[in-house]
């Protein structure tokens, strides 16, 4: 392992933080709008990535993918600690359970639209590295977005799963206790990942394309 092998990785370690971190701000303050404020009184409700940190999802996971001999792929992905929710806070509990849920998901797709456009910039002023790297941070927005539609605990999709289905917080909260076991198990499959690329690398495309990005 070479010292650029190093500090690629580590860059992108400190991009999938930056990105996890407005991806949990983006529940937060969703929540906070939808009448729950528990998530801002715990101090959740802000971009210091220090209080979004989950030793699993942020930290052994992302690092073990980047730089473990089976992460040579660079295939990096990782979640952060879930903002607390009281659904009886919130004004319509099922419909806005949702909305909170989604709204991390579509933090990442608009920071994605947001990176695709400095990419674009980078560009037109001739700045060849901007583009890489805003490309690069893009194209993990997005896989961000869509890995966390995944229905299970503790991801996002999990959320709209149990409301479509009518499960319970109580048995929820059961089975969220050992959801990340059913995440890396998950990953391991390879259609899984296959599925989670032709959308990551579709959507990105698309994104590329509208923004005269090649």
């Amino acid at each position: 392992m070479d010292a650029n092998w190093i500090i690629e990785g580590l860059i992108s370690y400190l991009g999938l933080i930056v990105l996890l971190t407005f991806h949990e701000f983006g529940h937060a303050w969703t929540a906070e709008k939808c009448g729950d404020d528990t998530a801002r009184l715990q101090g959740r409700c802000s971009l210091n990535p220090v209080v979004h940190i989950d030793l699993i999802g942020t930290v052994l996971l992302p690092l073990m993918m980047i730089f473990l001999p089976f992460g040579v792929s660079r295939f990096m992905i990782g979640w952060a600690k879930p903002v607390p929710v009281n659904p009886y806070n919130l004004r319509n509990p099922r419909v806005d359970d949702i909305l909170v849920s989604m709204a991390g998901p579509a933090m990442n797709l608009i920071l994605a639209v947001a990176l695709m456009a400095l990419a674009r910039v980078g560009l037109l002023i001739h700045l060849v590295p901007m583009t890489v790297v805003c490309w690069q941070f893009a194209s993990l927005s997005l896989l961000l977005c869509f890995f966390n539609l995944i229905p299970i605990p503790p991801l996002d999709g999990s959320h709209v799963l149990r409301n479509l289905t009518g499960m319970s917080w109580e048995a929820y909260a059961k089975f969220a206790q050992f959801g990340f076991i059913g995440v890396i198990v998950v990953l391991q499959i390879p259609q899984v990942r296959l599925v989670l690329s032709l959308a990551v690398n579709g959507t990105l495309l698309l994104l590329a394309t509208i923004f005269g990005v090649s």
